[in-house]
């Protein structure tokens, strides 16, 4: 541990400050700040509105002449919303954030997908990369957000095989030589470097920025935030040595910029079983539950036996909520796969797209876990009358779905990506075709995506995010907001 004797004003900060969301307890708003800084000394303490004593920080990781530490406080809230001001002490430099009213419905921005495999690719699309977090940052200054909901692929690792210097030479391998090859001793360490810069080139650009040290954020996490794909390569590969210390990496990169965490915190917004990161919140009425749909993931199976028995019980913790929104990386509502892969099978260029459908909930490897997805979540949605939503991105488009039977009415919104360009043309008038019809399912239900009235399509064929703007009534009003065509798209979702 770093000795507490030593500290200064005016730290030298090399990313953040980062907010992360621990959701309302009473009349308190509960975040947590991480900053990156240079040096190995203590950063001095915090400043924040309301909180009447000296924040500390607690030191979380040393990435080798630079260190990471957390600051957490409580907010006092009132019945209307009011804002945050926080800081170092004796530092002239400040930020701030809105806290919800107790008597006010939240408003809450979803996003995924924050960057490219390739993000030359971006430029090549004539895109450019931090349009949409800009406008998101505007949005917060203009109507203030009190919560982003972060939705998987928030950073792109895919380039570290190239990038890590004790990776290169198993770059070009065969799958099966790269399961046998043991870990260099050195790999780790080059790893956690790699994982941090990825985190400050992506978060560190001026847009990012401004809206994580502005708004307090909840994450998930998926596939390229370790590496493309993870969970379901082969078993043998995803246990080998090298595999796993790109696991062990990622996951301490994830859980220090995303979640705001140490390895061995106490649980905190976690629910799952060790090792995993299922998390759930609360804002008042509306529940927020997270699924890590990639810690357990293997070819045959997206949750464990264990996760599946838990699962009753982490919905049970919003029984009394209106509405529940549940984050899922990948759509649950979302037409068959076993037609869209065999539209995609035939189209140039098509691996990637065809790669992210095999992860998907109805893939159909996975197709019986789905199910009992589904019936859970339709028992839970009639016997507590508390309306569910889903919340997805990893496609790269924006969609609306829902699965409708006797009294269940669960909604499904896509939206992404917030840095990702969509596919290509083609790909989206195939998916726009597995997405034009209405689907007979099981036990009296039906899946049908619906059309965006301002466009009449079912595909939003642009970079999107998605708002979330709590009513009065219980009910949420969401609107896509489409970098081109016509913006904001709604939908309006009424509670039960």
């Amino acid at each position: 541990m770093v000795s507490r004797r030593h500290r200064r004003a005016g730290p030298d900060l090399r990313l953040g400050p980062i907010l992360h969301a621990r959701g309302t307890q009473g009349d308190r708003w509960r975040v947590s700040a991480t900053v990156l800084v240079a040096g190995d000394r203590d950063p001095p303490d915090m400043r924040a509105d309301g909180v009447r004593i000296a924040i500390p920080p607690r030191f979380l990781h040393d990435y080798g002449g630079e260190t990471l530490w957390r600051y957490d406080f409580a907010v006092p809230r009132g019945p209307q919303e009011s804002r945050c001001s926080y800081g170092f002490v004796d530092d002239p430099r400040s930020w701030h954030f809105p806290v919800q009213g107790t008597v006010l419905p939240p408003r809450i921005a979803f996003a995924a997908c924050g960057g490219c495999e390739d993000e030359a690719e971006i430029a090549a699309a004539g895109l450019s990369r931090n349009t949409l977090w800009g406008g998101l940052l505007g949005r917060h200054r203009a109507q203030p957000f009190h919560l982003l909901l972060m939705g998987g692929d928030q950073v792109y690792a895919d380039g570290l095989w190239t990038g890590v210097q004790r990776l290169s030479p198993l770059a070009g391998l065969s799958d099966a030589r790269r399961a046998a090859a043991d870990a260099p001793p050195e790999l780790e360490g080059q790893l956690d470097r790699w994982y941090l810069e990825v985190y400050r080139r992506g978060w560190g650009q001026p847009e990012p920025a401004a809206v994580l040290a502005s708004l307090p954020a909840f994450c998930m996490w998926d596939d390229h935030d370790i590496i493309d794909g993870w969970g379901s390569h082969p078993a043998d590969l995803l246990d080998s040595p090298v595999y796993q210390a790109i696991y062990r990496s990622a996951r301490r990169a994830f859980r220090h910029f995303q979640l705001g965490m140490s390895p061995d915190d106490p649980p905190e917004t976690l629910c799952g079983p060790p090792g995993t990161h299922t998390q759930a919140i609360r804002l008042d009425g509306t529940g927020i539950l997270a699924l890590d749909l990639r810690a357990e993931r293997r070819p045959d199976r997206v949750l464990s036996a264990e996760s599946w028995a838990l699962l009753p019980g982490w919905l049970e913790r919003f029984r009394d909520c209106r509405h529940l929104l549940l984050m899922s990386s990948v759509p649950v509502v979302f037409p068959g796969f076993g037609l869209a892969e065999r539209l995609l099978s035939w189209l140039p260029g098509r691996q990637r797209l065809e790669d992210d459908l095999r992860d998907q909930w109805r893939s159909p490897t996975h197709r019986e876990e789905w199910r009992r997805l589904v019936r859970l979540l339709a028992g839970f949605t009639r016997e507590t009358r508390c309306r569910v939503t889903v919340l997805s991105g990893e496609v790269h488009f924006g969609a609306s779905g829902g699965i409708r039977g006797l009294d269940l009415d669960m909604r499904q919104l896509v939206s992404s990506g917030i840095v990702h360009p969509p596919p290509g043309g083609f790909a989206l008038d195939m998916m726009e075709r597995a997405a034009s019809g209405r689907e007979t399912l099981f036990d009296g239900l039906d899946l049908e995506m619906h059309a965006f009235p301002e466009t009449g399509r079912r595909i939003l064929r642009c970079r999107n995010w998605l708002s979330l703007a709590g009513q009065t009534d219980g009910s949420l009003l969401a609107e896509w907001q489409a970098e081109s065509g016509p913006s904001p798209l709604r939908l309006p979702l009424p509670a039960l």
